[in-house]
């Protein structure tokens, strides 16, 4: 992942392309509520995979592959995607918020914001899970879902 040049945020555009059509198209012919849990129960296993495949090419400890995840993988492509606020980095605890976010304001402008919670937020659980029992994740909302930030909370064993 991390030889990928696009960004992130420029990824997922060209994700929501295709995916969106196709959601639509499926809500037309089979309902909203089932095509809603069709694809996003489709796009999350294929997420979780994806981080999880990403981690077991890592080396180290749980929480030093999830480390290089995020290092190596992820802040790179994020990039200025979205603003963070730092409250708290010791080494055993890590909370900040981001109090903007790119990717919600796409997702939100395209009437999707439940498929961006599914491409972008639940993959922060996906990665949360590279680290194991070292690296805990707890979050409580989303600029996605409307909240005024995203609540980022980690503890490290």
């Amino acid at each position: 992942m991390s030889t990928n040049r696009l960004s992130l945020l420029d990824e997922v555009k060209l994700q929501a392309e295709v995916i969106v059509p196709m959601l639509r198209a499926l809500r037309a012919e089979i309902g909203k509520e089932k095509a809603d849990r069709i694809v996003g129960d489709a796009l999350r296993k294929w997420a979780r995979d994806l981080y999880h495949r990403i981690g077991e090419g890592k080396r180290g400890t749980p929480r030093e592959k999830w480390d290089a995840v995020w290092a190596e993988d992820m802040r790179p492509r994020i990039g200025d995607a979205v603003d963070r606020e730092m409250l708290k980095d010791d080494g055993v605890v890590r909370e900040y918020n981001v109090v903007r976010c790119r990717y919600a304001e796409f997702f939100r402008a395209l009437g999707e914001p439940e498929l961006g919670g599914i491409l972008l937020c639940d993959s922060d659980f996906h990665i949360a899970d590279v680290g194991g029992p070292q690296v805990e994740f707890k979050r409580t909302q989303t600029i996605m879902q409307g909240a005024a930030y995203c609540d980022f909370r980690y503890r490290f064993k």
